[in-house]
C-alpha cells in the first residue's frame, strides 16, 4: 500500500465515511461558500431555522434510528392497540356479526329461503367480505397517521436516515421511497422504482419493496394479534422491521451475486422544511388508500368468498356430489390436504392454513375473509361460537400464527402487484425469479422461527424440521458474512450520495 492509500484511508477512518463521499461533502461545502458570497439572506449566515434545529436531533447520527423506531412503535400501538382494537372489535361483533349476519338471517329465514342459499348470502357473502371489512377502521388509523407524517416532512428525513444504512448494504437510499410508497399498496410502491437509474438496484428494489407490509397485510397482522397476542401493537411493529431486515438481508446476499454486483446508485433529495400538516392533503391520502381497500373487498374478495363458500360447502360423500355438513369433507379439504404437508414444517399444515395461504395470493385481504368462510360454516350467528378471533385462536399456537402471519407478509404478494412486477422487469425470467425469491426467502424465515423458536419453547421436538432449519441457518449465515467475489470488478469514480449530514439547502 502507498503512502497517498494509507493517508486515505486513515482520512476515511478518521472521518468515519469512505473517500468519495468526503470528497463529495468538501465540493458542496465549497458550493455553500460561494453560495453564500454571491446570494444575500435575510437572516444571519450562522443562524438555524426550525427544521435544522429539530433535524439536528431526529436525524443525529445516533438518535436518528431509535427515534424512528420509537415513531413507528407509537403509530402501529395507536392503530393496532387498545384504539384500534376497539374499533375492529365493534365493526366485527356488532356491525358484522349482529346487525349483518343476524340480520340477514333472521330476514332470510323469515322469507323461507332455502338453506344452501342462506348460507351462501350469510356465511359466504357477508362472512366473507365482513371478516374484512372489520379491519377498515385499523387500517384509516393507521394510514392518517402514515399521511401526517409524510406531509410534515419526517418520512424524507428517514429517507436519508436509512440511506446510510442501505449503503452499507448494498442498497441506495432510493430504495426506501418505493418501500414508502409500498407501505399503503405493493402495485404502486413497485412502480416507483423507475425513479432508480441503476438497473441493478432497480432489480433488486422490485425483488424487496413488496416485503414491506402493506394496506391488504394489515388484516392478518390485525386478525392475529387480536386473537392470540391480546391486540400488541409490539406484533405490527416487530412485521415492520421484520420486513425492513428482510430488506437489509437480501441487499447483503444479493449484492454479492453477479446479476447485481457494483455500487449503488448515488442519492441526492432535497429536504423540505417541517411544516403543519394540511387537512385536506391528509385527509384526501386517507382516504384514497382506504377506498382502494374497499374496492378490493368489494370486489375481488367478494367474488373469491363466493367460490370458497362453494368450495368448502359441497363435495363427495357416500358416493354422490352434494352439500356436505362437515366442512372437513368439502373439495376445499380435498385439495388443501393434498398439499398442505409443504408447510407442516412451519406449523401450519392444516388444509385451512394451506387455503387461506393460497387465496392470499389473488389478494392478501383474502387470508382473513377465507377464515372468516371456513369457521363461520354451518353455524348459527352468536356473540360466542361465531367469533372470528375465537375460532383462530383455538386453531393455531402463538408460534404458528406467527409463523403463518411472517410467510403470508414475505411471501408473493398478490396478482395485482405481480402483474407489476411482470411489467417493470419486462421479462418472464426476472419475474419468476423475484417471485420465486421472495416465496423461497419466506419459507425460510417461517421454518427458521417455527422450528427453532418451538425447540427452545419446548413446542417442537427435535427432528428432521429443527435439521433442515439449522441447515438454513446455516446457509444464511454463510451468504451473509462470505466475502463480495466482485469487489475487484467494481467501477471506480462513481458519484456517491450524499449522506445524512451532508444535507444542503439552497
Amino acid at each position: 500500500m502507498t503512502h497517498l492509500e494509507t493517508h486515505i484511508k486513515d482520512c476515511e477512518k478518521e472521518l468515519d465515511d469512505d473517500a468519495e463521499s468526503i470528497i463529495t461533502n468538501q465540493r458542496y461545502a465549497y458550493i455553500s461558500k460561494v453560495v453564500d458570497r454571491c446570494v444575500k439572506k435575510k437572516a444571519a449566515r450562522h443562524s438555524m431555522t426550525a427544521s435544522d434545529k429539530i433535524d439536528r436531533i431526529v436525524t443525529n447520527r445516533v438518535l436518528a434510528l431509535p427515534i424512528f423506531a420509537v415513531v413507528m412503535y407509537l403509530v402501529y400501538w395507536i392503530a393496532m392497540g387498545p384504539f384500534g382494537s376497539f374499533l375492529t372489535d365493534w365493526t366485527n361483533d356488532v356491525f358484522a356479526a349482529e346487525w349483518l349476519q343476524g340480520g340477514a338471517a333472521a330476514l332470510l329465514e323469515g322469507w323461507g329461503v332455502d338453506g344452501w342459499l342462506s348460507g351462501l348470502i350469510v356465511d359466504g357473502i357477508i362472512g366473507g367480505v365482513g371478516a374484512v371489512l372489520g379491519f377498515v377502521p385499523q387500517m384509516l388509523v393507521l394510514f392518517l397517521m402514515l399521511s401526517v407524517l409524510e406531509d410534515i416532512g419526517y418520512m424524507a428525513r428517514i429517507a436519508f436516515i436509512l440511506d446510510r444504512v442501505f449503503r452499507k448494504f448494498g442498497l441506495s437510499g432510493k430504495s426506501f421511497i418505493p418501500m414508502l410508497i409500498g407501505s399503503g399498496c405493493g402495485v404502486p410502491g413497485v412502480m416507483a422504482s423507475r425513479t432508480i437509474e441503476n438497473d441493478r438496484d432497480r432489480k433488486m428494489t422490485i425483488m424487496t419493496t413488496c416485503f414491506i407490509p402493506c394496506g391488504a397485510k394489515m388484516p392478518i397482522i390485525g386478525l392475529f394479534a387480536g386473537a392470540l397476542f391480546g391486540g400488541s401493537g409490539l406484533v405490527a411493529v416487530s412485521a415492520y422491521f421484520i420486513g425492513v431486515a428482510a430488506i437489509v438481508i437480501s441487499g447483503i446476499m444479493l449484492k454479492k451475486t453477479k446479476p447485481f454486483a457494483g455500487e449503488p446508485a448515488p442519492f441526492v433529495m432535497e429536504l423540505p422544511a417541517y411544516h403543519v400538516p394540511s387537512a385536506k392533503n391528509v385527509l384526501h391520502a386517507t382516504w384514497e388508500r382506504g377506498w382502494s381497500f374497499i374496492k378490493r373487498a368489494g370486489t375481488i374478495i367478494l367474488a373469491s368468498s363466493v367460490v370458497l363458500w362453494f368450495l368448502q360447502g359441497f363435495g363427495f360423500t357416500d358416493g354422490s356430489f352434494g352439500m356436505v355438513e362437515d366442512n372437513n369433507s368439502s373439495l376445499l379439504a380435498v385439495v388443501g390436504s393434498a398439499v398442505s404437508f409443504i408447510f407442516a414444517p412451519l406449523g401450519f399444515g392444516d388444509w385451512q392454513s394451506t387455503v387461506a395461504t393460497v387465496t392470499g395470493l389473488i389478494a392478501k385481504e383474502n387470508v382473513v375473509s377465507t377464515f372468516g368462510v371456513l369457521f363461520h360454516v354451518g353455524e348459527e350467528v352468536a356473540e360466542d361460537d361465531a367469533n372470528l378471533w375465537s375460532a383462530v385462536a383455538l386453531h393455531y399456537t402463538q408460534l404458528s400464527a406467527y409463523s403463518f402471519m411472517l410467510f403470508n407478509l414475505l411471501c408473493a404478494p398478490c396478482f395485482a402487484a405481480m402483474g407489476a412486477i411482470k411489467r417493470e422487469m419486462n421479462n418472464a425470467k426476472w419475474t419468476l425469479a423475484a417471485i420465486g425469491y421472495m416465496c423461497g426467502f419466506a419459507y425460510a424465515v417461517s421454518l427458521l422461527v417455527y422450528q427453532l423458536g418451538g425447540l427452545i419453547t419446548g413446542e417442537v421436538a427435535f427432528g428432521l424440521g429443527t435439521v433442515a432449519a439449522i441447515a438454513v441457518l446455516a446457509v444464511l449465515i454463510y451468504f451473509l458474512v462470505r466475502p463480495n467475489k466482485y469487489n475487484a470488478d467494481y467501477k471506480k469514480g462513481s458519484a456517491p450520495s450524499v449522506k445524512l449530514d451532508d444535507k444542503v439547502r439552497v
